[in-house]
């Protein structure tokens, strides 16, 4: 299902009439059952700074910070996957001086966020080609997943550097190969062997795709993976979108009907 919504306005209690405190909302969302994996499409950074007479940098810093809050509103609900399109293969295009930002961004999130990680028990991974990114981004990442790799709570997917197409093409590439060599014969191949060929191996399909800033198009995301997952479009810019509006947009996915094509 897809869903586009001019904007989240908080929720009202109808049972009080009034707006629900994000205690209430958090309390709400928590009593039924809740996405598995919650993927996030960050759009909307550069226009953000726009409006305001600011560099696309600014919009970046303060996407950032959505970000933080974001993991946070996720692990406080007890959410398994979260995954974070941050930089595709597609932004290599961009300034230059906006992707050199791009790329110390997670050097920046290394020095302020890691400890809290751990401490939150969450797991960092990356999707994406990691070695064509500058150096010191690639130690960042690897650092990441590397301090990380023993938790054991929420997984946290940054995707960067990340194309689907290029993503399905590499596992095709794999799943020949093995073919070929003998690992593998072809009768085995179906849609769960491809599974584990995708860089998303082990996880759930996201159950929820939310993108921000009004665009309604899923950008080379997770193409394969998205085949049954429902849809959420936004006005908001992601440095809008704040854990409250997050928990408004897990609560609108609650009142959907999933029948994955049955009746």
């Amino acid at each position: 299902m897809i869903k586009s919504l001019k904007r989240f306005v908080s929720a009202e209690n109808p049972d009080k009439g009034a707006k629900r405190t994000k205690e209430e909302l958090l309390e709400s969302i928590k009593s039924a059952p809740l996405p598995e994996h919650v993927a996030i499409i960050t759009d909307g950074n550069g226009r953000w700074a726009k409006k305001r007479g600011l560099p696309r940098t600014a919009g970046h810093a303060q996407g950032m910070k959505r970000v933080r809050e974001t993991i946070r509103a996720a692990d406080a609900l007890g959410i398994k996957v979260l995954t974070f399109y941050s930089f595709s293969t597609e932004n290599w295009k961009r300034p230059q001086d906006e992707v050199e930002y791009l790329m110390k961004l997670p050097i920046e999130f290394l020095k302020t966020d890691l400890n809290e990680l751990i401490e939150r028990n969450v797991k960092v991974q990356m999707l994406g080609e990691k070695s064509k990114t500058p150096s010191a981004t690639q130690q960042a990442l690897l650092a990441f997943e590397e301090k990380t790799k023993d938790n054991t709570g929420l997984i946290l997917n940054f995707a960067i550097n990340y194309g689907s197409r290029d993503e399905i093409l590499q596992a095709v590439h794999r799943i020949i190969d093995d073919v070929q060599n003998g690992h593998i014969d072809k009768e085995q191949v179906n849609e769960q062997l491809m599974s584990q060929y995708l860089l998303t191996k082990g996880l759930p399909d996201p159950d929820l795709v939310i993108r921000t800033s009004g665009e309604i198009r899923v950008s080379n995301f997770l193409l394969w993976q998205l085949a049954y997952s429902e849809l959420l479009f936004t006005d908001v810019l992601w440095p809008d979108f704040t854990d409250e509006i997050f928990y408004e947009a897990i609560e609108d996915f609650q009142r959907r009907s999933r029948r994955f094509g049955a009746v």
